[in-house]
C-alpha cells in the first residue's frame, strides 16, 4: 500500500508520535521512511538580523536538526525499517511539499502541535499548509 513515507521531524513530542506512527506503518508495509528536518529560513533570518547568520546560530540549528534526525532514525532502526534522512533549509511547508513530490511519497506523517488561538487561525499551521499543498495522503499524529 505504501512504498515511501515522509516524516517531517523537529524533535517535539508530536513529532515523535509521528515517527512512531510512520515506523509502525512502514514495518507492516515494507515501506521506506524518509525523515526530514527543515531549518526554517525565515526564523533564521529574523534571529540573525539582516546580515549573514551568526556562526553560533548556524551551529545551534545544525545541532537541533541532527538531534531530531538521530532520534527518528534510531526509532526506525530498532524496528529494522528502511530509512533515509535529510536536512533542508527553507519555508517548512514548502520544503515538505517539494520533498514529498521528489521522493514520490505515498504518505506524509506529521505531528500536530496542538497550538490554538488567533495567531494560528490567521496564519495557519505548517501541518494545515502541508495538507493543502501535498498530493499524498497526510496522517496527523498527536502525542
Amino acid at each position: 500500500m505504501y512504498d515511501d513515507i515522509l516524516v517531517p521531524t523537529d524533535g517535539s513530542d508530536s513529532s515523535a508520535a509521528a515517527v512512531d506512527e510512520a515506523v509502525a506503518i512502514a514495518d507492516g508495509a515494507a515501506a521506506t521512511v524518509h525523515f526530514l528536518h527543515v531549518v526554517d529560513a525565515g526564523t533564521e533570518m529574523a534571529a540573525a538580523g539582516e546580515g549573514a547568520l551568526a556562526p553560533e546560530l548556524t551551529k545551534t540549528l545544525e545541532d537541533e536538526a541532527e538531534s531530531a534526525l538521530d532520534d527518528a532514525t534510531a526509532r526506525a532502526e530498532r524496528a529494522d525499517v528502511p530509512r533515509e534522512r535529510v536536512t533542508r533549509e527553507g519555508v517548512p511547508h514548502e520544503v515538505i511539499a517539494t520533498e514529498s513530490a521528489e521522493i514520490g511519497a505515498d504518505l506524509v506523517v506529521m505531528g500536530a502541535s496542538g497550538r490554538s488561538g488567533v495567531k494560528e487561525r490567521l496564519l495557519g499551521s505548517t501541518t494545515d499548509r502541508v495538507i493543502r499543498t501535498v498530493d499524498a495522503s497526510v496522517l496527523i499524529a498527536r502525542p
